[in-house]
């Protein structure tokens, strides 16, 4: 795709039946997308009960091997439409005290000048409803006309206050009228008492459906991961299906009284659970005939390159599917640093569609995005163990991350080992946690430059493999050398690559651009000595995303399990530029199993920065841990302490604790169910308090701010997670 350009300056605001489950003897509710007779009885539902396909069954997009939009209906917040025929809109939401006028009208102006097309804002209660209608009176004196997004949790009653007052209201159908969220099992002995909840919930829902059809005011069904209602879990635990549920529980009150401004959303900390909630609620739209907008974002994403990479995979993968129609990037930042991420998201989908990238089209039967089932590749086999020349070393069976290494960085070897990662082990670099398992030399040194050969060797010798085109490795034929070998050079060979290795080079890789014949690939499964791995690397202008499905189809039809390295070659101005193409078009395919590893070149940074983006790249999409997890809210008014503050305290003292998650929110408004998805987690309750929980469970209540970090240090070591962190090593030059 071509470079991006962007303003994030201000947009205008013009247009633009139930069974009975044999083991427990009990009525268990239908599956969604069957009908329930009591909540489809209004004309409008009738018609869903044909469930028109617009698609083939299955499919949860217009195309899988292009970027097309998903035609959907428009909404309207205030003069702002959400919808395919309009541009991607961008959303943020303030962190001050709603009760604060003259503080939340100041951040949603600057919000708003930093590119915001909606500003959410926090209602918890009657004072902070009135003061929302202060709020929008202030901004419309000071000639912002920005719509407002009231964010209603637990309070029905304060909905209807606000929806006088702002043009949008979210609400969460986990807790907006089943209270706060139960762990324990429940089940039904009838399904009466299951459909009595159901009426319960539509009792409570239908007066804001009706006052907002009246006002001309928006909804969002703003499904969280972590707050799904009892009700839900008792059937479909905390489940991507029992999101989709949870949502069309409230879309069918809204369409039982022909109220259809409303759009949905699917939010979850982790991406591969938000990818493939949205897909299924997709899937089940065009089932359904449905065609409402969607709202995409990674809740509790956290701060930094991590929050930018976890929203980059999950919101940028959806994207390139077609699917979305106004996002938002939730980063425990200031609100107004959350546009200029989400405006390079926003352009990011806007010119994937207007370019309409793909290839051409083809039958995709491997692939299944309602699991999270990952294409193995088979790793090379191990040989002597004490050689530092194994060849099983370049890989890592959860994620390889290789670096380019040009010939100017072998002039400073020490800063070259720190780079990749290398841990010193009397004063020589050896593998750590996070090293580049290897590197790619595009040119190697002349034999005789000592002092390059050297550092090459300690590196080897330190476990890290070295791949070069085979052109240099005849050139240079070094010792353990890893050679690259084109698929036009693989093809030449009639797929005997072994014929084209100088002496002392044994194994190979295979480079490949993905549109390679399938006849060459079917030499490669013939082929006696089988390549290390396939490094994809995509034409420059093609579609990474779509050249790489059909290219995995291909392979996986003819039965080629080499791992898959994807190579990019990104560039841009900003670290952003990287972080977020990298996160958007590698990361839908890493959602989905498609590939074992990554390397990024890239001329204006560092080998650092990019090693390190891409380890944050496997590990935003579940493949391979290497420091610690944090699940960290965004902020809000409801917030409790500084999350901002306590966020950089905890990861001062904890960063050193991979595979360890640690959530850290200011409240539990979006209910334990994040914690259950992290190890850890410190959670504010009242002023001055902090819960700590393990996964779900609340273990130590009221503890002090000032205390609670040492407390939940002492929490990770009761449950033996905590590690000493090493000291600083050291190092001697080679």
């Amino acid at each position: 795709m071509k470079s991006m350009t962007f303003s994030p300056s201000r947009a205008p605001t013009q247009a633009r039946a139930g069974g009975t489950d044999p083991a427990k003897k009990l009525w268990v509710p239908k599956r969604r997308g069957q009908a329930n007779p009591k909540l489809h009885a209004s004309p409008a539902s009738a018609a869903e009960g044909a469930q028109k396909l617009i698609l083939p069954e299955g499919l949860y997009c217009e195309t899988i091997y292009k970027t097309q939009r998903r035609p959907t209906s428009t909404v309207w917040v205030g003069n702002v439409p959400i919808g395919s025929e309009h541009p991607i809109a961008r959303q943020t939401m303030t962190t001050t005290d709603t009760k604060n006028v003259d503080a939340t009208v100041e951040q949603v102006m600057k919000c708003a000048d930093a590119g915001a097309d909606l500003v959410r804002v926090t209602v918890q209660g009657g004072r902070e409803a009135e003061a929302c209608m202060h709020i929008r009176e202030k901004l419309f004196k000071y000639g912002y006309d920005t719509p407002l997004v009231a964010d209603i949790h637990f309070n029905p009653k304060v909905a209807l206050m606000v929806c006088d007052a702002f043009e949008k209201i979210r609400v969460n159908p986990g807790n907006f009228a089943d209270g706060i969220k139960k762990f324990d099992d429940l089940t039904y002995e009838s399904r009466e008492q299951y459909d009595a909840e159901v009426e319960q919930m539509e009792e409570i829902f239908t007066p804001l459906v009706e006052k907002c059809k009246k006002l001309g005011r928006a909804l969002r069904i703003g499904t969280n991961h972590g707050s799904l209602s009892a009700r839900i879990l008792s059937y479909y635990g905390d489940t991507p299906d029992g999101m989709v549920e949870s949502a069309f529980e409230f879309a069918r009150v809204c369409r039982k009284h022909d109220y259809h401004n409303f759009l949905f959303s699917m939010k979850a900390s982790n991406p591969l659970v938000m990818v493939k909630a949205y897909r299924l609620l997709a899937a089940e739209m065009y089932k359904l005939d449905w065609n409402y907008p969607l709202h995409l974002g990674v809740t509790e994403a956290g701060e930094g390159e991590d929050g930018r990479m976890k929203s980059s995979i999950g919101i940028g993968t959806l994207l390139m599917d077609g699917l979305g129609d106004t996002i938002r990037v939730s980063l425990t930042e200031d609100p107004e640093l959350e546009m200029e991420p989400c405006s390079r998201l926003a352009l990011l989908g806007t010119e994937a569609t207007d370019m309409g990238i793909g290839v051409s089209p083809f039958v995709e039967s491997h692939r299944n995005f309602e699991s999270f089932e990952k294409r193995k590749g088979v790793l090379p086999e191990p040989v002597d163990e004490a050689s530092p020349y194994d060849v099983s070393k370049a890989l890592h069976r959860d994620g390889s991350v290789f670096s380019v290494v040009s010939l100017k960085d072998l002039e400073n070897p020490d800063i070259l080992y720190r780079d990749l990662g290398c841990k010193f082990v009397l004063g020589l670099p050896f593998k750590d946690i996070a090293t580049s398992d290897s590197v790619i030399m595009p040119e190697l040194p002349d034999a005789s430059d000592a002092q390059a050969m050297l550092a090459l060797k300690r590196l080897q010798e330190g476990e890290v493999c070295v791949f070069s085109p085979l052109s240099e490795l005849r050139r240079n034929p070094i010792k353990g050398g890893v050679a690259l070998v084109t698929s036009e050079e693989f093809a030449s060979s009639a797929g005997d690559a072994a014929s084209l290795l100088p002496e002392g080079i044994t194994d190979f890789a295979l480079q490949v651009t993905g549109e390679e014949a399938e006849e060459t690939l079917a030499l490669v499964k013939a082929a006696a000595t089988k390549p290390v791995c396939l490094i994809l690397k995509t034409n420059e202008g093609s579609s990474r995303v779509h050249v790489s499905r059909r290219f995995f189809e291909t392979i996986a039809n003819l039965g080629l399990d080499s791992p898959v390295i994807h190579y990019l070659v990104l560039n841009g101005s900003h670290k952003d530029d990287i972080i977020i193409t990298g996160g958007a078009e590698c990361g839908a395919l890493l959602v989905d199993g498609l590939g074992d590893g990554v390397v990024i070149e890239g001329s204006e940074f560092g080998t650092e920065f990019l090693r390190l983006t891409s380890f944050g790249m496997l590990q935003g999409c579940r493949m391979r841990s290497t420091k610690t997890d944090y699940v960290s809210c965004p902020s809000c008014g409801r917030t409790l302490f500084d999350l901002q503050e306590v966020t950089n305290a905890i990861q001062e003292k904890t960063g050193h604790l991979p595979g360890v998650t640690i959530a850290i929110m200011g409240c539990i408004v979006n209910g334990p169910g994040e914690m259950a998805d992290a190890d850890f987690g410190y959670v504010g309750t009242v002023p001055g308090k902090i819960d700590l929980y393990v996964e779900k469970d609340v273990v130590r209540k009221g503890v002090k701010m000032d205390e609670a970090v040492d407390e939940l240090i002492d929490l990770i070591k009761e449950y033996g997670r905590w590690v000493d962190p090493e000291p600083a090593e050291e190092s001697v030059a080679a």
